[in-house]
């Protein structure tokens, strides 16, 4: 017979069960440990000398205390000599309060006074001094100065009010700066543009339009689609000017040269094909990729072409030989966007495997890769003007800088998968959407000034709303849009609106 299980009184029970939880939350580990003082004050030790070593040597200047109203209001430490300094004399360095480039200065004294602008108590705080061997050091400088960089800039060379001034302290490879309070920031305001509106619409594909691209005599446009047809259409009327066919599946690419009169094409058939415009006829086939190709782009100033695909690499192509150059691989799924440009890095790609890839052309492996977003990476636009680029993804949009892809900012708000991003020289960012949305955002700022929900083509589904494909025209004028509704959409700016 099981051994009957003791039995204890509700009241015990209870004190029990009390403990059991007592025990359980006893041990609060979110409650601040108590300060040691040993380890605080080695903390701040290491500290000083770390973040403040460099400026630890400087004697107090006793004329400047005496006019700000003594030793407590300007040097927290009081009128401390480190031993550094002792038995030693001191050159004085004097630097952002004087219009000409930095130099050895004497010490500031009632006779010899710096030239003050904007004003004596906020020239006075910024003099700063500095060890004899620094001083010639600095002196011997072939680099600007920051007051050479504002100056040539046109920009006076202390913006801030007195009293918000900023310290710069340069001791050998050491930049600290010292800022006294400052104002929190603010959004920066964005520029104005006027809101785009629709004005066209063009039809005449019987499947999905999926990508678009503007020769660049601005006389006429091209668009590839799911009915396996190219395009060309004339940009001042909107007419079809000429259907080439030759793709057996969607074609997902097109492109046109500035450097010859090529059109290249590559499309879910895993091929990539030049046309040549003066006979409209296929002159040359590109042959590697081992499934859908989903985007190409040009390089601008060699005659080399590059493909991404399904495959998850992006292959660079010889234009005139047909020879693959190489094959990027490295992204682990497919590679859905990629990019060219003259200045390194020359190649970017998107990939679905959530990151973008910045290459290098000549060794054909990658420099950087780009993990910030957490979804698909579906397009990359490069800005025509700045160095700096945008990618598109579910997630966010995301700037970045070149050439080591330093993070800018997040433009959120688009919500849906963002198939496309176009960008024109006045900073208008254009982002369109699997759900027929289009976001125009202000680059600098990353400020959403315009949203738009389309209409969809009378005799398609509301589902069929999506952007696939979005581009500027040359004169960067127009927008055109192609869609899941078989149209392409004509967007100008509203010269109406102010």
């Amino acid at each position: 017979m099981a051994e009957e299980v003791q039995k204890h009184s509700v009241h015990t029970l209870v004190f029990r069960s009390l403990k059991r939880t007592h025990d359980m939350f006893v041990a609060d580990n979110s409650k601040p440990i108590p300060l040691d003082e040993e380890s605080h004050k080695v903390k701040m030790a290491v500290k000083l000398r770390t973040e403040y070593g460099s400026v630890l040597h400087m004697p107090t200047l006793k004329e400047n205390l005496r006019e700000k109203g003594g030793p407590n209001t300007g040097d927290p430490y009081g009128p401390k000599q480190y031993s550094g300094n002792q038995g030693q004399e001191v050159e004085y360095m004097v630097t952002g309060t004087h219009p000409y480039p930095s130099g050895p200065g004497v010490a500031l004294t009632a006779d010899t006074k710096v030239q003050r602008m904007p004003s004596e108590s906020a020239a006075q705080s910024l003099a700063v001094a500095l060890p004899a061997s620094q001083s010639r050091l600095d002196a011997n400088r072939t680099a600007a100065g920051v007051g050479d960089i504002y100056r040539h800039a046109g920009i006076s060379e202390r913006s801030q009010p007195p009293g918000m001034s900023v310290s710069m302290v340069e001791a050998g490879a050491n930049k600290n700066s010292a800022l006294m309070p400052k104002k929190a920031p603010t959004m920066p305001k964005p520029q104005w543009h006027p809101p785009w509106k629709l004005y066209r619409v063009i039809s005449g594909h019987l499947g999905w339009v999926r990508c678009i691209a503007v020769e660049p005599g601005n006389q006429w446009f091209v668009t590839g689609s799911a009915d396996r047809t190219i395009k060309i259409w004339d940009l001042a009327s909107g007419k079809l000017k000429l259907s080439l066919t030759g793709h057996i599946s969607t074609v997902r690419g097109v492109i046109v040269s500035a450097r010859s009169p090529y059109l290249f094409s590559c499309g879910e058939d895993k091929q990539v094909k030049c046309w040549d415009l003066e006979y409209n006829k296929v002159i040359r086939h590109y042959h590697g990729h081992l499934s859908a190709v989903y985007g190409l782009d040009l390089h601008p100033t060699i005659d080399v072409l590059v493909t991404c695909s399904r495959d998850s690499t992006a292959r660079i192509w010889d234009v005139r030989t047909k020879a693959s150059v190489h094959t990027l691989s490295g992204h682990t799924n497919a590679v859905a966007t990629v990019k060219c440009q003259a200045a390194e890095p020359q190649i970017i790609t998107g990939s679905h495997d959530t990151t973008i890839r910045l290459w290098d052309l000549v060794a054909g492996k990658t420099r950087v890769t780009l993990t910030n977003h957490k979804k698909s990476v579906r397009a990359v636009v490069l800005h025509p003007r700045h160095y700096t680029f945008a990618s598109g993804s579910p997630d966010n949009i995301k700037q970045w800088k070149f050439p080591d892809g330093n993070f800018i900012q997040n433009l959120s708000g688009h919500n849906a998968i963002i198939n496309t991003l176009a960008v024109n020289s006045d900073g208008v960012l254009v982002s369109g959407a699997d759900n027929g949305t289009m976001h125009l955002w202000d680059w600098r700022t990353g400020y959403n000034f315009q949203r738009v929900h389309a209409a969809v083509q009378p005799g398609s589904l509301d589902s069929e709303s999506g952007i696939f494909a979005c581009v500027f025209d040359q004169s960067e004028s127009r927008l055109l849009m192609a869609g899941a509704d078989k149209t392409i959409k004509v967007y100008k700016e509203d010269d109406t609106a102010s």
